[in-house]
């Protein structure tokens, strides 16, 4: 696994039941998607302005597995699981640094998008072969 996002429960990401809100998780493995693009493919946001090719998710499968509370401090590792023809799958796993408990997981597709033409497209050999090194077979 990767270590992709180190995050703090701030009070205001919490909800009247004294938890973190799904909003703040999210933003949390969004932000952490975007390092783990980054150390797979080398890809930011603005990396392919020219050619207009993005990655766009398409598929969360979310498992909340313990409550995070105001001050918990947290870790996002992933994991590569997948390479299709068009898509990619990685597998999130939040951690609750201080109790060492898994707060919750994350399953994410993402498709390459062609941000032109609003449709996916074909991933090249050339990413392939850099995704392939990052792939875990387990």
């Amino acid at each position: 696994m990767i270590p992709v996002q180190k995050s703090v429960a701030h009070p205001w990401m919490c909800d009247v039941l004294g938890h973190m809100t799904t909003r703040h998780y999210v933003a949390m493995f969004d932000d952490a998607a975007y390092h783990m693009l980054y150390s797979v493919f080398g890809w930011t946001g603005s990396s392919d302005n020219e050619n207009r090719i993005a990655w766009a998710d398409v598929q969360h499968t979310i498992d909340y597995k313990a409550e995070v509370s105001a001050g918990d401090i947290l870790e996002i590792e992933a994991k590569l699981t997948k390479i299709g023809n068009k898509s990619i799958t990685i597998y999130y796993e939040m951690k609750n640094i201080g109790n060492n408990e898994v707060a919750a997981t994350l399953q994410v597709i993402s498709v390459l998008f062609d941000l032109q033409t609003r449709e996916s497209v074909v991933i090249s050999e050339d990413l392939k072969d850099l995704a392939s090194k990052h792939l875990d077979k387990a």
